[in-house]
């Protein structure tokens, strides 16, 4: 099967329980939820209601009607941001985003005139949350942080600045596509308003599934409006949830994998699964000291980090070192910008990008071993 190493781009393997329930659902059932009363159908609503509840819990948050189903995070973010967002509001997020945040600012700073501060980091990636306040002005309407660095793996003060956000009456909107399911979320102690995760990552569920958590009562204007199952003789797209961000068919195919990858993870335990990417992280950086002129960026720091660690290796283009790796040995790993080049301008590697390991549940320490050895190799 060779050595995976990019689970910072999606979980690999996923545990067979997904892939089983995927499969039986669409070969036993294949109805769309809410779009009938018949037995199939009442199945298929279940397998929708359950895996909400079961997501809900994860976060410690009891409103299943308010987990909303989206295909990624990056349609969950897109939600959030331009539902919330009118023409001159202002707006405050990380020097660490992903372009599923960064992008979406960016496009509604042209289109409708929104104000964007980035609150400086380190160059490990570190924000000091108390820089926020310096930022926050009366028309402040979102604060969005991701809470942990798809290219330096660091986790991000994400509950201090909640209460900040508290305290100023501000929504505060939290990127979780790194950290959903590799580390505890508690939605409540954590003053998280709104919480988008992304479900093929290390939640270890289905491609094309993702969503909300919205715990607050903020109004989100829908970006998309159609068919609900329910009022029909409506004219609007219903003002309550989970309808009123909900519209079309649901990939319940994929819902039902992501239910049965939920379970999984109860079962092995959040706590359990972090304990062992935590050092298989701080292996690997061990281990990756003893290569010959790398450079390892970020806090190079098991208990300030997920186990994502970008890195370069002097006078050597990162995309043939990954071609080397792939092509000899079989070793896949990321090179490039990784959609992120804000925290890329943090590193100073904005123009050459790096490598990048994403490590995740179902990696072992003999898989950094062979990766070492094929990079002294080089």
């Amino acid at each position: 099967m060779g050595i995976y190493l990019d689970n910072a781009a999606t979980s690999f393997p996923k545990p067979k329980e997904v892939a089983t329930a995927v499969y039986d659902f669409m070969v036993n059932n294949g109805t769309s939820s809410g779009r009938g009363s018949y037995k199939k159908a009442m199945q298929s609503d279940y397998i929708v209601y359950e895996c909400r509840k079961l997501i809900g819990k994860l976060f410690n948050f009891d409103n299943p009607k308010k987990v909303i189903f989206t295909s990624n995070v990056t349609d969950s973010l897109n939600i959030a941001m331009r539902g919330i967002l009118k023409e001159n509001d202002h707006v405050i997020t990380s020097s660490l985003e992903h372009n599923a945040v960064w992008r979406c600012l960016k496009t509604l700073e042209r289109d409708i005139n929104i104000k964007i501060d980035t609150v400086e980091c380190s160059k490990d990636g570190i924000t000091n949350p108390q820089d926020i306040k310096k930022y926050i002005k009366k028309d402040t309407a979102l604060i969005v942080f991701t809470q942990a660095s798809n290219v330096l793996g660091t986790i991000q003060p994400i509950r201090e600045i909640g209460a900040i956000a508290r305290e100023h009456n501000i929504p505060f909107l939290v990127d979780s596509a790194q950290s959903a399911g590799a580390m505890k979320i508690d939605v409540k102690e954590d003053n998280i308003d709104i919480l988008a995760f992304t479900g093929h990552k290390s939640l270890l569920g289905p491609m094309g599934t993702g969503g909300l958590i919205i715990n607050t009562n903020i109004d989100i204007k829908p970006l998309k409006a159609g068919g609900t199952g329910g009022d029909s003789a409506y004219e609007y797209q219903p003002d309550y949830y989970p309808n009123h961000l909900e519209t079309g068919t649901s990939n319940v195919s994929g819902i039902a994998g992501l239910r049965e990858a939920i379970k999984f993870l109860n079962k092995e335990g959040i706590e359990n699964i972090h304990n062992k990417e935590k050092e298989l992280t701080k292996y690997a950086l061990e281990k990756l000291e003893t290569v010959k002129d790398i450079e390892i960026y970020g806090p190079k720091d098991c208990e300030k980090m997920l186990s994502v660690i970008s890195f370069n290796i002097k006078d050597k283009r990162p995309e043939d070192v990954g071609s080397i790796l792939d092509q000899k040995y079989d070793i896949m790993l990321r090179a490039g910008l990784h959609c992120a080049p804000t925290a890329h301008s943090v590193i100073g590697t904005k123009e050459r990008g790096t490598l990048r390991i994403g490590l995740g549940y179902f990696n072992e320490k003999e898989d950094i071993d062979k990766l070492v050895e094929a990079l002294n190799n080089l």
